[in-house]
């Protein structure tokens, strides 16, 4: 089992470039795909961005292709989320999510085992 922290949420202006972390408790990080989910006041909770296990495969959501990338350091049992070019529409809260399917990036909410609680962003226009 695993434990996931969120952190680094905060207001920005539009155009502005965000850091959100994710931390694990666990040994069993890197064994795990992980990844972040992002649901908006009214919205369905939606995948953003996934990487795997071993961090070679990433997959991205078209909204974000070209302004998102993903991180992850094994060693220190952390995700990084790099969101540049922000828009107001990437306003929700964020989640660090965790699946066991460890050689690929689930898009489906069920395939994920593991959720933090959530950081919120907000991007003001």
């Amino acid at each position: 089992q695993v434990q996931l922290a969120e952190s680094g949420g905060e207001l920005v202006q539009a155009g502005g470039s965000l850091r959100l972390s994710c931390a694990a408790s666990g040994r069993t990080f890197s064994s795990y795909t992980m990844g972040w989910f992002r649901q908006a006041p009214g919205k369905e909770r939606e995948f953003v961005i996934g990487i795997t296990s071993s961090g070679l495969t990433t997959k991205y959501a078209d909204s974000v292709k070209g302004r998102f990338t993903v991180s992850r350091d094994n060693a220190k049992n952390t995700m990084n989320l790099q969101m540049n070019s922000l828009k107001p529409e990437d306003t929700a809260v964020y989640y660090c999510a965790g699946s066991r399917l460890n050689l690929m990036v689930p898009t489906t909410r069920a395939a994920w085992d593991y959720w933090g609680q959530g950081t919120q962003v907000t991007v003001s226009s």
